[in-house]
């Protein structure tokens, strides 16, 4: 255990615990142990362990009870009054943050505050909700007990582990630690990482409830099954074993020892460290069964031989020979080798530098890459409400920012896909993806994001296969038709089934099977990662998505390279804002587009020339290659957007008000109208031509509707 570290293999876990006394606590404490940040909601009494003692001598205001000092290191505290509304706010943003709730209040109560799980889970849908109640929550199976109150010692009582405990069945006995809480802690702990990797993987959080009664149900197990099998009712065995022998406490000079013989190779190995073998071979104990119908007789003679011999005589002859251990006090486990070398008690820093620290049971797991954070003081009541109350845990993003935020990541240019699968009915389904990634060859696996919002989303979540298409230039149309929601997107394409019975579309330029590998949330998307099962590969060129358009990879350099050879040359751009159109006016009151001339124009020029305008111009795609007829000049020009006022000699048009009328240049205003009629269906091409004719060479092929 590194004591020095600062992470643990749960930082980045937010827990809020709402929980008191032990069975929540001892949870929390785990989850906190290990890293994860615990935030203790109290109220103005707080946690009623802060008052249960005991307290150290040198503590006489009585601030630190080491119930609560042992439970709640390293957490944090927040102090609310949930019965305000300025209290039930605060809570509310609290949990918008939260991975993880725990209570152990009676049902209801989180109801009649107006925080129950479902209102919290609007706000937080990926909320894990832990509920640790006496006898469970009404949501899993209402008990007829469920509103009574329980502790450990109830807990214990009911649960049938205080009935299986004692010298005698006159004389049941309470287990000593509070195993009732701490039991139902660690079943929570489990049911807690255990919802927390189906939220991480889907977005989706969850109701996590255990019973008290039940977690004791399933630790007094061997009582169910004896009771089933031979209709039996265990009660208490003392220290020995209903069917084991020797198995139990046996005497010695100094206190008691623990042996527990199970194999007979052990018994064996027992009756030699006596220096009496006969018996190892002996027909009343050779075997488990002989020595389970002789254990009254076998564990007393067992007993005549320990009872010789001191606990410390007995570990060097039977230590690491057998089942084997002495019984041990506090202050023998405290003065034990195993428990520093395992670092087993560790110390708490007290607030006060000068007062010693606080010794406390460490936790018992350990990880090999993520070891024991050290642990960090417990707060006081209320200590961390600046940090929680007065600044936001939440950045809203304004709609606008949202926009630009859309824009930047636009900027880089994507292959689209159409991911396939099928819903359990064998349905097909599928949706148009641009994020799309190859993640590792060995083993080979692929990523796609999907849109929570999708309406195929839960079915992908669901399957156990999925197919990514990656569409050709020629598919645009496929694209648009799986971007959309319409019903019948298989009925009118052309696909077949493939591996695993995968719907792959026809003409795709690649296809991928692959089973799902792994679910990560992602915001408002899902991160499926699939291992390859199969794939093939086809001739052609990509369509590609860049800022909202579709593009052919390779015709734009070929054009340019083309056009800026022959002579004068004319490089223009058609940009718009929030759907109006940059002109020029001309000294005639004619009208152009913003344009460069002469041999040595090119893009950047025009860039610069609209910058010294004080316009911020993004100018993304080639729209059109010209050739005078009569001039023989050549005209290159773009298509993007401007931000900024309309320079002097200079207007916004909207699209529907462009006066073509006034627009001089034949091609410019041709090319105007093209430019005007594929904006309104949003569908752009590449002209190439003079301003009577020529080829549009479209990003994509558009195929006649057949919708």
């Amino acid at each position: 255990m590194n004591s020095t570290s600062e992470a643990g293999i749960l930082k980045g876990l937010r827990v809020l615990d709402l929980s008191r006394m032990l069975s929540g606590p001892y949870c929390t404490m785990m989850l906190a142990d290990h890293g994860a940040e615990v935030i203790k909601i109290e109220s103005a009494g707080g946690d009623t362990s802060r008052n249960n003692g005991p307290f150290r001598d040198d503590d006489p205001d009585h601030e630190w009870a080491g119930y609560f000092v042992s439970l709640n290191r390293s957490k944090k505290s927040v102090q609310l009054d949930l019965k305000t509304r300025e209290g039930k706010a605060a809570f509310r943003a609290l949990a918008a943050t939260a991975d993880v709730i725990v209570e152990n209040f009676r049902p209801g109560v989180m109801e009649r505050l107006g925080l129950s799980y479902e209102s919290l889970a609007e706000i937080n849908p990926r909320l894990v909700y832990a509920a640790i109640r006496g006898f469970g929550d009404p949501r899993s199976g209402e008990s007829p007990y469920a509103n009574w109150p329980s502790y450990d010692v109830v807990a214990q009582a009911m649960g049938g582990i205080m009935g299986l405990t004692g010298p005698d069945a006159q004389t049941p006995t309470k287990v000593g630690p509070g195993i009732g809480d701490v039991f139902a802690g660690l079943m929570m702990c489990f049911g807690i990482m255990a919802a927390l990797r189906v939220a991480e993987a889907t977005g989706k959080g969850q109701f996590v409830d255990v019973a008290m009664y039940d977690a004791m149900i399933s630790l007094c197990e061997r009582a169910v099954y004896l009771h089933d099998f031979n209709g039996s009712v265990p009660g208490p065995e003392g220290n020995n074993h209903p069917f084991l022998a020797p198995f139990g406490l046996f005497p010695a000079k100094d206190g008691d020892v623990a042996i527990g013989i199970v194999d007979d190779a052990f018994w064996r190995a027992l009756t030699k460290a006596m220096e009496l073998h006969e018996l190892g071979n002996d027909a009343r104990y050779a075997t488990r069964s002989a020595r389970s119908a002789n254990s009254k007789e076998l564990n007393a003679l067992v007993s005549v031989w320990t009872k010789s011999f001191t606990k410390a005589e007995l570990s060097q002859k039977l230590g690491g020979v057998i089942p084997f251990g002495p019984l041990n006090t506090i202050a023998d486990i405290v003065a034990d080798p195993h428990t520093s070398a395992r670092e087993m008690l560790v110390d708490v820093p007290h607030p006060d530098p000068n007062a010693r620290p606080w010794k406390v049971a460490a936790n018992p797991l350990r990880f090999s890459a993520s070891p024991l954070p050290a642990p960090k003081t417990p707060p006081r009541m209320g200590a961390d409400n600046n940090e929680f109350l007065t600044t936001s845990a939440l950045i809203q993003i304004s709609i606008d920012k949202q926009r630009e935020l859309r824009d930047a990541f636009s900027t880089f240019a994507t292959g689209v896909t159409v991911v396939t699968t099928r819903q359990s009915d064998g349905t097909p389904r599928g949706f148009t993806a641009n994020s799309f990634t190859s993640v590792s060859l060995d083993p080979p696996l692929l990523l796609i994001c999907v849109a929570k919002s999708a309406l195929s989303c839960d079915v992908f979540i669901a399957s156990d296969h999925f197919a990514i298409n990656v569409l050709s230039e020629d598919q645009k149309a496929t694209s648009g038709l799986f971007a959309s929601q319409q019903a019948d997107k298989f009925e009118i394409s052309d696909w077949h089934s493939g591996t695993s019975n995968m719907p792959l579309l026809d003409g795709s330029l690649a296809s991928f099977v692959c089973s799902k590998e792994k679910l990560i949330d992602a915001g408002d998307h899902i991160i499926l990662i699939g291992r390859v099962v199969d794939f093939a590969e086809n001739d052609g060129s990509p369509l590609v998505y860049f800022k909202g358009n579709y593009f052919s990879v390779g015709l734009e350099e070929q054009l340019v390279s083309a056009a800026s050879h022959s002579g004068d040359l004319t490089i223009g751009a058609i940009v718009q804002q929030d759907q109006k159109l940059l002109l020029v006016v001309e000294p005639d009151s004619s009208f152009t587009v913003p344009k460069i001339c002469g041999k040595s124009a090119n893009l950047e020029s025009l860039r610069d020339q609209l910058r010294r305008d004080n316009l911020n111009p993004v100018l993304d795609f080639l729209y059109a290659v010209y050739q005078d007829s009569e001039t023989r000049a050549h005209g290159i020009f773009y298509h993007g957007t401007v931000k900024g006022d309309a320079p002097e000699r200079s207007a916004f048009f909207p699209l529907k008000d462009v006066p073509l009328e006034k627009i001089k240049s034949q091609a410019e205003r041709s090319m105007l109208k093209r430019y005007i009629s594929e904006f309104r269906h949003g569908s752009f091409g590449i002209y190439q031509g003079d301003e009577t004719k020529g080829t549009v060479h479209r990003v994509t092929k558009v195929e006649p509707s057949r919708h």
